[in-house]
């Protein structure tokens, strides 16, 4: 028994049956969803000779780590997607693939791992019931709503870190190892989204255009939807992979700017350390001077230090440098 759904003429009647009996009702208004979760070659090839798929893309399937795609055969089309969920404690960004086999009458999932939450494809067609007509163009957009609509939920909290970060970056007590650490993950967790979620495009772009007898334009409205979901979702990822790149060179600028500072104040104290130095050096020549073994001339020397010293304070103060 595995997770399984049989459809006829937009009615659910059937679930959870066996992998012999997906042949038999993949035909006429029959529509089938089959999910195989770690399956092994036998069962996938067995599966392949009855819905006539292609060895290239059983192969695929099987071997896992492709590229987000899709592939037309004669007889099916053949789809890899990624669904994507943020970790917030990491700040990393997780994976799950899944490789779909589409036909006339037949979607067959194939998950290498349990990471795809199907459950939550599953709600969706059961929310979009009235759309089970449309036989597998249906499936296949339950699916595919899914999987994007989670790269919506990963794209705000990215935002919402990104804002944390500027907070953290503007903060009066700020650490510029955290601000680096956190720039990192979150651009690290931006690549990751991107490399999945934008090659969606070239996904359903084709399925819009495409007009034969596995998907027809009975749902391209939604197919339409789901192009312009992907479009916002390259467009918004875009956006924060540049913002974090603003932010980095805006670091750089702030740690600039306070080793500027910095040296402003070591060069001040060190003219104003300068002047006491110098008198004092040079009333230790061994050499005769104007108080010379006279009390008036240490209170002399020790006032003018005073007065240099705190002149040259006041000056380096008023202009910023202290």
């Amino acid at each position: 028994m595995a997770t399984s759904r049989h459809y006829l003429g937009g009615k659910l009647i059937e679930q959870d049956f066996e992998l012999e009996k997906v042949s038999d009702f993949a035909t006429g208004k029959h529509c089938v969803w089959f999910d195989l979760v770690d399956p092994s070659p036998e069962d996938l090839h067995k599966l392949a000779e009855e819905l006539d798929l292609h060895e290239l893309a059983v192969d695929d399937a099987l071997n896992g780590r492709q590229r987000p795609k899709l592939d037309y055969y004669e007889s099916h089309l053949f789809i890899t997607l990624y669904q994507a969920k943020f970790d917030r404690e990491t700040r990393e960004v997780n994976l799950a693939e899944v490789g779909i086999f589409v036909t006339k009458n037949a979607v067959v999932t194939v998950r290498l791992g349990n990471e795809f939450d199907m459950s939550a494809v599953e709600r969706r067609w059961d929310q979009s019931s009235e759309l089970a007509e449309f036989g597998t163009a249906f499936l296949l957009w339950g699916l595919l709503d899914v999987v994007i609509d989670g790269y919506f939920e990963i794209v705000q909290p990215l935002d919402e870190e990104l804002e944390k970060l500027e907070d953290i970056m503007f903060a009066p007590a700020r650490t510029d190892t955290l601000i680096q650490k956190r720039s990192y993950e979150l651009r690290k967790a931006l690549v990751q989204l991107r490399r999945v979620a934008v090659p969606i495009r070239e996904v359903i772009n084709p399925l819009i255009k495409h007009n034969g007898e596995i998907l027809h334009n009975d749902m391209i409205a939604y197919y339409q939807d789901l192009y312009d979901h992907t479009m916002r979702v390259a467009d918004w990822t875009d956006s924060l992979r540049d913002l974090v790149t603003t932010l980095l060179e805006t670091n750089l600028t702030i740690q600039g700017n306070r080793l500027n500072q910095i040296m402003k104040q070591v060069t001040s104290w060190a003219a104003i350390i300068a002047v006491p130095t110098a008198i004092t050096g040079f009333y230790g020549q061994n050499i005769p001077y104007p108080g010379f073994n006279e009390s008036w001339g240490f209170w002399v020397s020790s006032v003018a230090i005073l007065i240099i010293s705190g002149g040259l304070f006041w000056a380096f103060k008023k202009r910023d440098w202290l």
